[in-house]
């Protein structure tokens, strides 16, 4: 899958479960789609979200970590204790085409920070680098996407995801997916 020395996790913040299930839904697909091995729901616990994650690990294949309800002060704390880096994604950073080269030299595991609401200073200054997937506002989605794009050059598009019970088959007029047990 991706490069043995590569542990991503994604720490999700400000999730406010009646306004954002959708869009934390998606950070963790994107995650998972897109590279990453684990997704951190700081603050709170939401039913919703990893219901549609575990649906999404069961049909789709792969393996995912997930947790919930943390301290995202806390996971980063200990993140960089472990030795690890911390990478905030804010319209208000470094571009990342100056600093993705230097990011993806570094074998130490990253924990990718995207925030919901407005973010704390704290994650600011603790951040390894505060990167910028564009400097305008746009979604946490995208920004995430790019990132993890960038960092793996692609190449997270065709990581093969095992287990799974459903397979698109790449289709110009039409959609071709074989498989389904159990799986809407």
């Amino acid at each position: 899958m991706q490069e043995a020395y590569r542990r991503v996790y994604v720490l999700r913040l400000g999730h406010r479960p009646a306004r954002d299930k959708r869009i934390t839904t998606h950070v963790a697909l994107v995650a998972r789609a897109f590279g990453a091995n684990g997704f951190i729901l700081a603050g709170v616990c939401d039913e919703s979200v990893e219901r549609s994650l575990k649906r999404t690990l069961d049909c789709w294949g792969g393996s995912m970590h997930y947790s919930c309800g943390v301290s995202g002060r806390r996971v980063v704390e200990e993140w960089k204790r472990d030795g690890g880096e911390v990478i905030h994604l804010t319209m208000y950073g470094v571009p990342v085409d100056e600093v993705i080269g230097e990011i993806r030299s570094s074998t130490r595991p990253k924990l990718i920070v995207v925030g919901a609401e407005k973010v704390e200073r704290y994650y600011y200054d603790a951040a390894d680098y505060n990167v910028a997937i564009g400097n305008q506002p746009h979604s946490e989605v995208a920004a995430l996407a790019v990132f993890l794009d960038r960092l793996y050059r692609g190449r997270e598009l065709y990581y093969p995801f095992y287990g799974a019970k459903l397979q698109i088959i790449p289709n110009p007029r039409g959609k071709t997916v074989i498989g389904g047990a159990g799986c809407k």
